[in-house]
């Protein structure tokens, strides 16, 4: 399924400007490329209490074209579940001849954490629906406090660096794998940095015949504590130094969708990333080996799933 720019700059954009993401936002990003992904399709679509429900939708306005509803912060999965269920019912009673898409989002904290009940709930029914959470790392809106998407050693308001501890102490909770367990026909992790990829991925989910999931890393400079116009820079060195690699699953075959050309080191990730600061100061060097290891050990890990399920 390839993706052509010309083609899709003239399709209608259905997130429109004007809503209240700060400058050089990720999800405010991924929100627009989402909506040019699902340009070709009406669109039932509910969203998490996040960065992008609480600044897009600001009554009475909103930058959605599309059906939308806002629920809490924990239930998107069972929402959207519920809406495409209508939906289902409604046609077969002859009341719907129009065909929807249905796709929830959400960050990571009401996906990783608190609607992570409720998602598998909607990936176990097998309701067709498409969830895309955002991954920036933490809970941006509420204060920058770690999440289960929190990488180790990163400082957020809620595992702050000092005598006692050097950020957060747990690795982070590999989500896509988990929503792989559930035998869904499709799963996909991508990144900001890599436009193509994405919407490519967003497209095939959308025409999955069952449940889909991608989860897509988009960096929050204000809690990652970066400069606002190295946005996309992040999402391409996460994926360059295979911190964060780019793959599908599909009917339960593991393939990667993109292997960089040229390997960036992960230092290069980090140290742009003012969370990451107290890993470069003297008497750290230890931290950065371990997190070099756990990188290693992911990377290999995907390796050996791809290969057993060729």
């Amino acid at each position: 399924m390839a993706v052509n720019l010309k083609e899709l700059a003239q399709k209608e954009v259905k997130f429109t400007s004007g809503h209240r993401l700060c400058t050089g936002c990720g999800p405010a990003i991924i929100a627009k490329w989402t909506m040019l992904a699902a340009a070709d399709y009406n669109i039932a679509m509910s969203s998490a209490t996040c960065c992008v429900e609480i600044s897009s939708v600001v009554f009475p306005y909103t930058s959605w074209k599309v059906s939308w509803y806002h629920n809490a912060f924990e239930n998107a999965g069972a929402v959207i579940g519920g809406i495409e269920a209508t939906y289902q019912a409604l046609k077969r009673k002859g009341k719907m001849d129009k065909d929807f898409r249905f796709i929830a989002m959400g960050g990571d904290g009401g996906t990783y954490d608190i609607g992570f009940q409720s998602l598998s709930g909607a990936m176990e029914r097998r309701h067709k629906v498409l969830y895309i959470v955002y991954d920036n790392n933490a809970y941006m809106n509420t204060g920058i406090q770690r999440s289960g998407a929190t990488p180790k050693y990163a400082w957020t308001t809620t595992s702050h660096v000092g005598e006692a501890y050097q950020g957060k102490q747990q690795p982070r909770k590999d989500l896509v794998a988990i929503m792989a367990a559930h035998d869904i026909p499709y799963v996909a992790q991508a990144s900001i940095g890599y436009w193509r990829d994405y919407i490519t991925k967003v497209q095939k989910a959308l025409e999955t015949d069952g449940p889909s999931f991608i989860a897509v890393y988009a960096p929050c400079w204000r809690g990652w504590r970066s400069e606002t116009h190295q946005t996309v820079e992040l999402g391409r060195l996460a994926v360059q130094s295979r911190y964060w690699p780019l793959y599908e699953v599909v009917n339960g075959k593991w393939q990667m969708t993109y292997v960089p050309r040229e390997e960036k080191p992960l230092t290069d990730f980090l140290k742009i990333q003012g969370r990451f600061s107290h890993l470069f100061k003297p008497g750290n060097q230890a931290l950065l080996e371990d997190f070099q290891r756990e990188v290693d050990y992911k990377w290999d890990q995907l390796q050996r799933r791809i290969a057993a399920s060729a």
